[in-house]
C-alpha cells in the first residue's frame, strides 16, 4: 500500500510539472508566432495579413510533425506510432487533432492577428472550464468544490486579462474574440477526446502528439491552405528567412505539447488544462520582455489568482 502511494505521488508530480512546463513553453510560443505573423504582411503578396495565420498554423504544425518524427525515429517507435492509425484509440487521437489543430489552433492564429498575443492568450485560457464540462459529459470525470473553485478563480482571472480592448484594437476585437471562442472549443474537445484515446494505453502522449501533429499538417496542405487560396504565400515563406524563425517556433510548441499529452495521460484533462491555463500569464511577461509591454496592477492581481486556482485545480 505504501509503495503504491509512493507510485501514485511520483505520478501526480510528473503530471503536474508537466502541466506547468506546458504553459510556459506555450506562451512563449504565442508570442513568438505574434512577432513572426506580424512580418508576413510585409513580404509582397496580396491578402498577406489574411492568410498568414492560417498558412502559419499550417508551418507550425507541419515543422512541429518533422520534429516528432524525428524523435520518434531516434526512440525507434515511428514505424509502430503509423500503425496506430489502425486502432481504436488512434482514431480517437486523429478526430483530437483536427479540433485541436484546423480548429483550435487556426482560430488561435486568427485571434493573434486582430486582438494581440496577449489578449489572445488571455481569452483561450478559458478553454479548461469547456473542458471539465465536456470531461463530466462524456468521461464521468469529476471535480472536488475546491477544484471547481480554483478553476473558477483562474477564469475570472482570464475574463478580466480580456475584457478591456484598447481603443486601436477596438475595431477588430469583436472578430477577435470570435476566433478565441472557436480555439476554446477546438482545445476543449481536443483535449477530452485525446484523454478517451489514451485511456487503453494503447497510444503513448509522444505517439498520440505524433498522430496529432501529423493528421493537422496533412488536413491543413490539403484542405484548408489551398481552398483559401494560401499555396503562393506558403511558397514565398518558404523561401524565406521566417522559415527558420518558424521552425525554431515549432520546436518549442512540440515541447509545450509534449509536456501538456503528457499531463493529460498522468493526470487527466480537466488537471492538465487547469494547469496549462498558466499560459495566458507567461505570453504576457515575455511579450512584456521581448515588445516592451508594462505591467500594471490588473496584470499582477489576475496573476496571482491563476496561479492559485492552478494550484488548486492540481490539488484536487
Amino acid at each position: 500500500m505504501k509503495n503504491t502511494a509512493i507510485n501514485l505521488s511520483k505520478v501526480n508530480g510528473i503530471g503536474i510539472t508537466s502541466g506547468v512546463l506546458s504553459g510556459i513553453l506555450w506562451g512563449l510560443d504565442t508570442v513568438i508566432l505574434g512577432i513572426i505573423l506580424s512580418k508576413i504582411p510585409n513580404i509582397g503578396i496580396t491578402n498577406a495579413a489574411m492568410l498568414a495565420p492560417l498558412v502559419g498554423a499550417f508551418l507550425h504544425d507541419t515543422f512541429s510533425s518533422l520534429w516528432m518524427i524525428l524523435f520518434s525515429i531516434t526512440k525507434k517507435e515511428f514505424v509502430e506510432t503509423i500503425k496506430l492509425l489502425k486502432t481504436k484509440s488512434g482514431k480517437f487521437v486523429c478526430l483530437a487533432a483536427l479540433f485541436g489543430g484546423p480548429i483550435g489552433m487556426a482560430g488561435y492564429l486568427l485571434a493573434i492577428n486582430y486582438i494581440g498575443s496577449g489578449y489572445t492568450a488571455s481569452i483561450s485560457a478559458i478553454y479548461p472550464a469547456v473542458g471539465a464540462f465536456f470531461s463530466y459529459i462524456f468521461l464521468k470525470e469529476k471535480l472536488s468544490i475546491k477544484g471547481w473553485i480554483g478553476l473558477s478563480l483562474s477564469i475570472l482571472a482570464v475574463i478580466i486579462l480580456g475584457y478591456t480592448p484598447t481603443q486601436d484594437m477596438a475595431l477588430n476585437f469583436g472578430l477577435g474574440f470570435g476566433c478565441a471562442l472557436i480555439c476554446v472549443i477546438g482545445w476543449s474537445l481536443e483535449s477530452v477526446i485525446c484523454a478517451y484515446g489514451m485511456k487503453d494505453d494503447e497510444v503513448s502522449p509522444t505517439q498520440a502528439l505524433q498522430l496529432r501533429q501529423l493528421v493537422s499538417a496533412i488536413v491543413y496542405g490539403i484542405l484548408i491552405v489551398p481552398l483559401f487560396g494560401g499555396l503562393g504565400l506558403t511558397k514565398v515563406i518558404i523561401t524565406s528567412n521566417l522559415t527558420i524563425m518558424i521552425a525554431g517556433v515549432a520546436l518549442i510548441g512540440t515541447l509545450s505539447y509534449i509536456f501538456y499529452y503528457t499531463a493529460i495521460d498522468t493526470i487527466g484533462p480537466v488537471k492538465a488544462t487547469g494547469l496549462n491555463i498558466s499560459y495566458s500569464i507567461w505570453a504576457i511577461v515575455f511579450d512584456m520582455i521581448f515588445l516592451g509591454s508594462s505591467i500594471t496592477p490588473k496584470l499582477v492581481l489576475c496573476s496571482i489568482l491563476i496561479i492559485v486556482g492552478s494550484v488548486m485545480v492540481s490539488k484536487n
